[in-house]
């Protein structure tokens, strides 16, 4: 079977992953201000953890639509109290980060993952992860995080997608990256419109045709309001369903708020597809 070479953990991709949110932030859409400050984050990391979470996924500094940039040093004042206590979890810890400056530290600090949800195209950014051997999230964004919903257009959505992904793990893959560190991630409501985001998510198997692991991060997304009319505490039956039509079609992690009721959900489909061991 495919692995991930993650920082520290070799991760086998036999069965989807689910990476465990902990928005350490004041302003992210669904759970702002929850966790901000490092031993609430601290605490809920390990009740992921707990309830099943193969990977944590910190983030610092909120990317919803709308939303505006922190600093560096207020990025790493988040981050890294968490990121120590951490360390030595027993699972990879993922940073969700955009910015170089932040990338360095955070890696020296135990982090095992960088998700960058711009794809590693701001300056610095390739040869802060290039030599070091954490696994790496590519992701697609059209625009940027406070403008990105201001109605995004393409005519070639999935080409256009496809072409920038596979773009940046060439650029990685030449200053040195194993192509086993990366995956992609199409980058579900950053620069696409409701009808676009499940539009994508239908096709999502034309993605996988790049050869890279298929991250897919949609739990209790404005897409899942679209469709059931429901506000972001109410979205999880929206979520999960939406979580397993992208498994079904792909997704090797999935990066969610619930993970207690994931993995409940995974395991059902997993005996649906595979059958349930006696």
């Amino acid at each position: 079977m495919p692995r991930l070479l993650c920082g520290r953990f070799e991760l086998e991709l036999d069965r989807p992953l689910v990476m465990g949110i902990v928005n350490v932030t004041p302003d992210s859409f669904s759970d702002g201000g929850r966790y901000d400050a490092p031993g609430n984050a601290i605490a809920h990391a390990r009740q992921l953890l707990a309830e099943g979470a193969d990977i944590l996924d910190l983030g610092g500094e909120s990317t919803r639509p709308g939303s505006h940039a922190v600093t560096a040093q207020e990025e790493l004042r988040r981050l890294l109290p968490v990121i120590e206590a951490l360390r030595d979890c027993g699972a990879p810890l993922s940073i969700d980060t955009c910015k170089a400056e932040v990338m360095t530290p955070v890696l020296d600090a135990g982090a095992d993952m960088i998700n960058d949800i711009c794809g590693f195209t701001q300056p610095g950014t390739v040869e802060a992860v290039a030599q070091s051997n954490c696994g790496l999230c590519v992701m697609h964004m059209k625009g940027e995080p406070r403008t990105m919903q201001d109605a995004p257009h393409y005519d070639d959505m999935l080409g256009e997608i496809g072409r920038f992904l596979n773009g940046q793990a060439a650029r990685l893959r030449a200053a040195g990256v194993d192509a086993r560190r990366i995956m992609f991630d199409p980058g579900f409501g950053f620069g696409k419109s409701q009808t676009q985001n499940y539009e994508l998510l239908r096709r999502l198997p034309e993605l996988g045709g790049y050869g890279y692991p298929l991250f897919i991060g949609l739990s209790r997304k404005s897409m899942i309001g679209a469709a059931t009319g429901r506000p972001v505490d109410e979205r999880l039956p929206g979520s999960l369903a939406a979580m397993l039509a992208c498994v079904a079609r792909g997704a090797a992690v999935v990066r969610v708020h619930d993970v207690a009721a994931t993995v409940d959900a995974l395991k059902v489909w997993q005996a649906v597809e595979k059958g349930l061991s006696e």
